[in-house]
């Protein structure tokens, strides 16, 4: 990792801005660094954008960043931070890969941030490595590469690799980096400058609890969405669903229509095809793999109940990019 025992040495900083990047973690990453400099008065940090093309980068919210040139050979930062968001999967340039595989090579850190993870994978920069992505892509992440030791975490730092979700934990990873390489109490000064009031730590969750996701205080409740959750692809039964609660079936339903307006089978339906969405978008796997994935025997049943649940068949949705798993056509029926 990179370290600066010369505090005047100037750290160098590399963006590589992927078509559809996700602006939030982008700009919680970059303007710590900003604030270091300008809180020190002393420009302990410079960086460099790059494309794939040396041109322009549409963020996920529109708007154009332009870059200082194309990521080539002459590109060696201390420090390249790999961002991308939308469906970051489909990314698939060949020419990208191996020039950060050469660049890694060089002594570089790599950094995937948001989306980012999914492009150090397929460079085959993530082998052997811990890692972590944004829980929206986890589960597509997982079966793309079965091998690699995903944690759930904020960020992860393996040795001269870094992974981080995005959302806000840019500014938990860029505070550590210069709490690490300039001292403890500038770091706090740019948390402060960010209004940041309590530290975060790589491993700390990334999505809030169970109870505080879905508003309920109930053990029983939380226990059997938790269940629900870690069973995607071989969903339980109610009785063990209840067996979890330490409840009976019966009062299990009644906590569900009182808490949630849902019975058990459609919360438990509606887990499933939000997870099956990401795999159809974020993933290569046939309708029946995606089907078997979220706990579908039957592929015509799969189909039927998806469409009922997002208005559109699972081969349009992998081909309607704005299509979002939080959009339906209606609460699920059944189960």
């Amino acid at each position: 990792m990179v370290a600066a025992s010369d505090t005047l040495s100037v750290i160098s900083l590399g963006f590589l801005l992927i078509e559809d990047f996700a602006m939030l973690p982008y700009a919680s990453l970059i303007e710590p660094f900003r604030a270091a400099n300008t809180l020190s008065g002393t420009d302990y940090y410079a960086w460099q954008h790059y494309s794939v093309d040396g041109g322009p980068v549409r963020a996920s919210n529109g708007l154009e960043i332009a870059v200082d040139g194309r990521l080539d050979r002459n590109a060696a930062p201390d420090i390249l931070f790999v961002c991308a968001g939308g469906n970051p999967s489909a990314f698939r340039d060949s020419a990208t890969f191996a020039q950060l595989r050469r660049i890694a090579a060089g002594g570089t850190t790599i950094a995937g941030i948001s989306g980012g993870p999914y492009i150090l994978a397929r460079a085959g920069l993530l082998a052997g490595r811990h890692c972590t992505i944004h829980w929206e892509h986890e589960t597509a992440f997982r079966e793309a590469f079965p091998d690699l030791e995903v944690e759930g975490g904020l960020y992860v730092r393996d040795g001269n690799r870094i992974t981080c979700a995005g959302g806000i934990a840019g500014l938990d990873l860029a505070v550590e980096l210069i709490g690490e390489a300039h001292g403890p109490a500038l770091a706090a000064q740019v948390g402060e400058w960010h209004i940041r009031t309590q530290p975060r730590h790589g491993g700390g969750s990334q999505r809030p609890s169970l109870a505080a996701r879905y508003r309920v205080t109930h053990p029983g409740i939380v226990s059997s969405l938790a269940a629900m959750e870690a069973n995607i692809a071989e969903p339980l039964n109610h009785e063990d669903l209840a067996a979890h609660a330490g409840l009976s079936v019966r009062q299990l339903e009644r906590l569900f229509a009182a808490h949630l307006g849902r019975s058990i089978g459609q919360e438990y339906l509606r887990l499933r095809l939000e997870a099956a969405l990401r795999l159809l978008r974020e993933t290569d796997l046939s309708r029946i793999e995606v089907a078997m994935a979220c706990g579908f025997a039957d592929v015509s049943h799969f189909s039927r109940r998806f469409r009922a649940w997002f208005g559109t068949s699972p081969m349009q949705a992998r081909r309607t990019p704005g299509l979002s798993p939080y959009q339906n056509a209606g609460a699920p029926r059944g189960a």
